[in-house]
């Protein structure tokens, strides 16, 4: 277990950063929409990135984070880890071109105190070329985030929309 204040004067040392250069919108009009839209981001993803979500609840999120899974090959059913925190999905798909082996999806809905989320290990995760991290209520844990993360926010608009911005 690592103190949150240690880890945050160590944050950030030897990760490996993406930094994507402007800002992208995307307009969904349903939950499939959505889905593909994650399962399509994975083509530009790396390992040790760590996406960052935001919105506010049923926005899409966890749809969005199901698309992701989905793009990494993984056949497993998806669920938020809401109760649980965290849940690692292991990447067998031969024909994704990473190196990545690991998914982590990261549900901060329910803590109080980002202590919590390096309490379970999770920021262990964070940076390692074999995997990708996916947080739902990121804004949550921002303190503990590297600074380079890819931050997606889904504003749910009406009838059904969502306006998904990444940067």
């Amino acid at each position: 277990m690592v103190p949150l204040n240690k880890f945050m004067r160590r944050q950030g040392k030897g990760l490996k950063r993406k930094i994507m250069n402007q800002e992208k919108k995307y307009l969904t009009t349903s939950e499939k929409q959505t889905f593909n839209l994650g399962k399509k981001l994975t083509n530009t993803f790396k390992g040790g990135d760590i996406l960052a979500l935001s919105g506010s609840l049923g926005a899409g999120k966890t749809i969005m984070a199901k698309g992701i899974a989905a793009g990494l090959g993984i056949k497993k059913i998806i669920t938020s880890p809401t109760f649980v925190l965290m849940k690692v999905y292991s990447i067998k798909a031969k024909s994704y071109k990473l190196i990545v082996n690991k998914l982590v999806h990261i549900d901060c809905y329910r803590i109080l105190n980002p202590q919590e989320i390096i309490d379970i290990g999770a920021v262990e995760y964070f940076g390692r070329p074999d995997t990708i991290v996916v947080i739902e209520w990121a804004e949550k844990i921002k303190n503990i985030l590297p600074r380079q993360i890819i931050k997606i926010n889904i504003k749910l608009k009406k009838n059904n929309e969502r306006e998904i911005i990444i940067n």
